[in-house]
C-alpha cells in the first residue's frame, strides 16, 4: 500500500486529476476500477473520483509497486547539483528568475534535460524550500516562458495557489511585460502601435502577419518606443499587448527594423559585421496590474520587477540608463 498525504498545495483538486499527476501509470479505467474493488480510499473510506480533497486527508493506494516505478516527469533537478539561476526576486509564493540566452525553459524536443525550470527546482530543493514527498501532484512550475535565444524575467510559482492565480492573470492581460531589443536602423515613426494578424507555422516553426484575419491566425499588438540609436542600431522597448509567437520579432522586422542576430526574421547580411549569434531581445520588466482580486497575491499589484543587466543593450548603447 502507497498512502499521500495532503497538505495545501494538493487540496482542493479532485481526487481524479490528483491521481491523474500523483500515479501518471494508472490509467483513467484503472482508476475508475480500483475505485470501485476499493483498492483506492480516502480516509479508510470508500470514495468517488470526484470527491474534492482536504488538507489532512489521506490517500491510500492499494495497487501493485508497478505502477510507482517510473521516475517522476521532474526528477531532472535531482541531478544538479550546483543551480544556475539568476534570481531578480522571491518569496513565500513566486520566484522571478533571469533567464540566460541560450538556456530552455522546459525540456525540449530534443530532449535537453538541463532548463530553467529544472535548475530552479534545484535550487528550492537543496534550500529547503521544496520538498517533493510533501506535494505528490504539485511541483513547483513557470507560468510563461521564453525562446530559447530570449533572455528575460520568468516567473515561478512555487505553490500550487500561486500557480493558479498566476494562471488567470496571464489569461486576464494583467501582467504588463516589456522587452528590450537592439533592432537595425530606426524605427519610423520612433513610438507607435503595430496591430495586424499573426498565423502560426507549425511546421516551419515560423510565423506570417496578415492585415486581414485569415484562418489559424490571432490578433497580435505590439506598442513600441525608440529610446537610443547609435552606429546604424536603436534600442527599441517594446511592449507585449498580445503574446503571440515570435510577435517582436516578426513585427519588427515588418516595419523594416529586423533584431540584431535574428536567424529566422532577420537579414544576415545586416547581421554579419556584429557576429550576432541569437536575437538581441530581453524580457526585461515586469509589473503587476491586477484588475481582479488576487487572492494570496495582492501585495503584488503594482510592484516592478527589472533586469539592471541587458548584456547587448551594454555592448551597444555603452552608458545608456533603459531604466527609467
Amino acid at each position: 500500500m502507497k498512502e499521500f498525504h495532503i497538505g495545501i498545495n494538493d487540496s482542493g483538486q479532485r481526487l481524479n486529476k490528483f491521481l491523474e499527476k500523483a500515479v501518471p501509470l494508472l490509467s483513467g479505467g484503472q482508476m475508475y476500477k480500483y475505485l470501485r474493488l476499493k483498492r483506492i480510499k480516502v480516509n479508510g473510506k470508500r470514495t468517488d473520483a470526484a470527491y474534492r480533497l482536504a488538507e489532512g486527508d489521506t490517500v491510500q493506494l492499494y495497487l501493485n509497486d508497478e505502477y510507482f516505478s517510473a521516475p517522476c516527469e521532474e526528477d531532472a533537478f535531482r541531478r544538479i547539483t550546483q543551480p544556475r539561476l539568476h534570481i531578480v526576486y522571491q518569496d513565500a509564493h513566486i520566484l522571478l528568475a533571469d533567464k540566460s540566452p541560450g538556456m530552455v525553459v522546459h525540456a525540449d524536443e530534443k530532449g535537453d534535460s538541463d532548463t530553467l525550470i529544472a535548475h530552479i527546482q534545484a535550487y528550492l530543493y537543496q534550500s529547503g524550500q521544496w520538498d517533493p514527498e510533501d506535494a505528490a501532484s504539485f511541483a513547483p512550475a513557470l507560468c510563461n516562458r521564453i525562446d530559447r535565444n530570449t533572455g528575460g524575467i520568468v516567473i515561478a510559482a512555487k505553490t500550487a495557489e500561486a500557480l493558479r492565480i498566476l494562471n488567470d492573470k496571464i489569461k486576464g492581460r494583467e501582467l504588463e511585460k516589456r522587452y528590450l531589443c537592439a533592432v537595425h536602423g530606426r524605427p519610423q515613426p520612433s513610438a507607435g502601435l503595430i496591430e495586424n494578424f499573426l498565423r502560426r507555422d507549425e511546421q516551419r516553426k515560423q510565423v506570417t502577419l496578415h492585415q486581414t484575419r485569415v484562418p489559424g491566425s490571432k490578433t497580435a499588438r505590439t506598442r513600441y518606443r525608440t529610446l537610443a540609436t547609435q552606429n546604424g542600431l536603436s534600442l527599441v522597448e517594446c511592449e507585449l499587448l498580445t503574446g503571440r509567437t515570435h510577435q517582436i520579432r516578426a513585427h519588427m522586422a515588418s516595419i523594416g527594423c529586423p533584431l540584431l542576430g535574428d536567424g529566422k526574421y532577420g537579414r544576415a547580411e545586416l547581421d554579419r559585421p556584429y557576429g550576432e549569434k541569437g536575437q538581441a531581445l530581453y524580457a526585461y520588466s515586469l509589473t503587476f496590474r491586477f484588475s481582479e482580486p488576487a487572492g494570496v497575491l495582492a501585495y503584488l499589484n503594482g510592484r516592478t520587477f527589472t533586469v539592471s543587466n541587458v548584456p547587448f543593450a551594454e555592448k551597444y548603447f555603452p552608458g545608456f540608463s533603459y531604466l527609467l
